[in-house]
């Protein structure tokens, strides 16, 4: 599978999906008008790519400020569909970076540690 690449605009993030590369990149902020229609197409191309891998490992790098509530039901079905694939013998690292003065958005990449206990998941604060 080729690479998947969006750039980030103002309301949306960049997606760096290099399949290849086995390495996904989130990064920046996510409030789309549709958050359905901006991650439907991420969903289907890494639902694609899942079905095909088979005891491999993946990265994951998700670098968020900022999502509303519509971008964090897509980003759970992403998580979930990522989790079904480390239960079946993939290795899924998750990179969680966050502010480091940023509670909320630690906690929201905790419960998604809690939530899809398959995945490796790794937090990283950054200085502001």
């Amino acid at each position: 599978m080729e690479k998947f690449y969006l750039a980030a605009t103002s309301n949306t993030p960049e997606v760096d999906f290099d399949f290849p590369a086995r390495r996904l990149l989130l990064k920046g902020e996510s409030y789309p008008e549709s958050a359905a229609a901006f991650y439907g197409d991420i969903l289907n191309k890494t639902s694609a790519f899942l079905d095909e891998m088979t005891g491999e490992t993946l990265h994951i790098s998700v670098q968020l400020n900022y999502f509303n509530s519509s971008s964090t039901k897509m980003l759970f079905s992403l998580f979930d569909r990522l989790n079904l694939a480390a239960e079946e013998g993939n290795t899924i690292v998750l990179d969680w970076h966050h502010d480091i003065d940023d509670e909320t958005i630690l906690e929201f990449g905790l419960e998604l540690a809690e939530d899809f206990p398959a995945i490796e998941f790794h937090a990283h604060a950054i200085e502001s």
